[in-house]
């Protein structure tokens, strides 16, 4: 099979027939002058220098070239063959606590980085190490919400998790439970692919805890592996609000917050996954190490086609015909008049 990526560019071959015909006109007016001096033959042996038979082969390595150049700027494809490609990863969906006490230090130094920001730094670096896998994202609060479905759109699921800003959550809280029951049916049926929610939370004033057991405990058994990243310090801290710190209104005292590790490990273990603290260096590594450990399958087949480049072998041939026809003079070449390849024997 023999296609081109520019066909267009092939109606550039309708000036060879042109060129051709240009050049037999000229030889023939040539010719017409050059009878008006005599016969042929005599103005043949006035000019023995001059070949009658290069200026012909001189125009069809011209016209040559000229084809072969047209042909290599289409850029022709040969040898196209169908290859049915498979890609085998893993589904991951990111569940990010958007509660008002991600907005508190992730450090305990209110000078430091807040717990979103931090979150949303390693999120970023383990999305850029997803591969051929699929990711969701889901944001929670009082309530659980799909920012973006399992996809293998990475650059939208980046975009997403940093548009994430706790303020634009209305109803504040920490609801675990619905999160875990909206990723289990986010999904796919898949049955042979691993499948992992990575929950990203300061596990305080959680709502309900049996029922996050409960629920997380019902995730595992259906497949679903939990992994918590804990963020924040343990040592409590305030939470910025304004030009100064959230107040409890009901106390007149300044809201304190601190990550419940206890609680947040307990989470991971009913749903057979690994705790781990986002300030630690590792941290990451041992999230990733983790998800290695899941089941792959194929999650996209695609057919497509691998073509062979014949930009090369027609430019070389134009440029061998263009060299060619500049070594090729119009006269005769003396030194070879003077060789003689067949010697002929004298009559005795």
């Amino acid at each position: 099979m023999f296609s081109f990526a520019y066909p267009k560019l092939l109606l550039l071959l309708l000036l060879v027939p042109l060129f051709v015909a240009l050049y037999a006109w000229a030889r023939y007016a040539r010719a017409k002058k050059l009878r008006k001096f005599g016969k042929k033959e005599v103005i043949a042996s006035l000019m023995p220098e001059v070949s009658p038979y290069k200026p012909p082969v001189k125009i069809s390595l011209e016209m040559l070239a000229l084809v072969c150049l047209v042909l290599a700027l289409a850029r022709p494809w040969g040898g196209i063959k169908d290859e049915k490609t498979h890609k085998e990863g893993i589904e991951v969906i990111i569940a990010v606590d958007a509660s008002n006490s991600m907005l508190a230090s992730a450090t305990g130094d209110p000078d430091g980085p807040d717990r979103m920001r931090t979150s949303k730094l390693m999120l970023e670096k383990l999305i850029n190490r997803l591969d051929n896998d699929r990711v969701g994202l889901i944001v929670y609060a009082a309530d659980a919400y799909t920012l973006i479905p399992v996809t293998n759109d990475y650059v939208s699921a980046k975009m997403f998790l940093n548009s994430i800003d706790p303020s634009q959550i209305s109803e504040q809280g920490t609801n675990i439970t619905p999160v875990i029951e909206m990723a289990s049916n986010s999904f796919s049926d898949n049955k042979n692919v691993g499948k992992a929610l990575v929950l990203i939370t300061d596990a305080e004033e959680l709502e309900d805890k049996d029922a996050v057991m409960k629920a997380a405990a019902t995730a595992a058994r259906n497949g679903i592996q939990i992994d918590v990243v804990g963020v924040g310090s343990t040592v409590p801290s305030t939470i910025p609000e304004g030009s100064g710190v959230m107040m409890d209104y009901e106390t007149g005292q300044p809201v304190r917050t601190a990550l419940n590790e206890d609680l947040a490990a307990a989470i991971s273990r009913e749903g057979k996954g690994i705790y781990v603290n986002a300030s630690n260096r590792d941290a990451l590594s041992e999230l990733e190490g983790q998800l290695d450990t899941l089941k792959k399958a194929t999650l996209e087949s695609s057919l497509s086609a691998r073509h062979h480049e014949l930009f090369n072998g027609f430019a070389w041939i134009a440029l061998a015909c263009i060299v060619l026809n500049i070594l090729l003079l119009d006269r005769k070449i003396g030194w070879l008049d003077k060789i003689t390849f067949f010697k002929k024997e004298e009559k005795k």
